[in-house]
């Protein structure tokens, strides 16, 4: 199994990147929270992977921390939590967020995060309330300076939230609200308020 990658950054997408290892391009799934850390494309990158196998796909979701790769793989160890909806839940809350959410109990805050049902949100909590010590999460990091709507950032968090199944107009929608009130122009705090607000 393919448990590391490090090489050549050839692309990078809000959802996914190709890293170049000795001429071999390996396409990794990742989360927002990876993404936003990622080095320029042609930079050296290294990523830590868990290699999830099916009978008819094997594919590879990739982090920067261990923290990151750590609560992906106690997420799909819930019943009803798959590879893709683990990679939501990181890319929707922060993952010191998340951890307090669960660890607390806190079903509302949960739910936020799309494909994430009142049931589900329940069976993390009772899953992993008591699981989650050894993941060693630090705090979020500061948000950005507040800056002008219709960037580029715009346009990564636009992709991003219609790759995790949002309605594009709903989306714009909800990163202009997100500008309206005074989000930053940094890609991760702009992409998870505008999350908590498409509806």
């Amino acid at each position: 199994m393919i448990g590391y990658l490090r090489g050549t950054l050839i692309e990078k997408h809000p959802n996914e990147v190709i890293v170049d290892v000795n001429g071999v391009g390996y396409h990794a799934t990742i989360p927002i929270s990876t993404f936003s850390a990622l080095p320029d494309t042609g930079s050296e990158v290294k990523l830590r992977i868990h290699t999830h196998v099916r009978e008819d796909a094997l594919a590879l979701f990739g982090f920067l921390t261990a923290e990151e790769k750590g609560l992906f793989e106690k997420l799909i160890s819930v019943s009803g939590v798959g590879p893709k909806l683990a990679v939501t839940m990181l890319s929707g809350l922060p993952v010191a967020d998340l951890v307090s959410a669960i660890r607390t109990g806190n079903i509302q805050q949960l739910t936020r995060v799309p494909g994430i049902g009142k049931k589900t949100a329940e069976r993390l909590v009772v899953d992993l309330r008591d699981k989650l010590d050894l993941l060693g999460v630090k705090a979020p990091a500061a948000a950005g300076a507040p800056a002008a709507a219709l960037t580029g950032v715009d346009e990564d968090v636009l992709s991003a939230l219609v790759n995790l199944g949002c309605a594009r107009a709903a989306a714009e929608a909800a990163i202009r609200k997100a500008r309206a009130a005074g989000a930053p122009d940094e890609f991760e705090t702009l992409f998870r308020r505008a999350l908590e607000l498409v509806r």
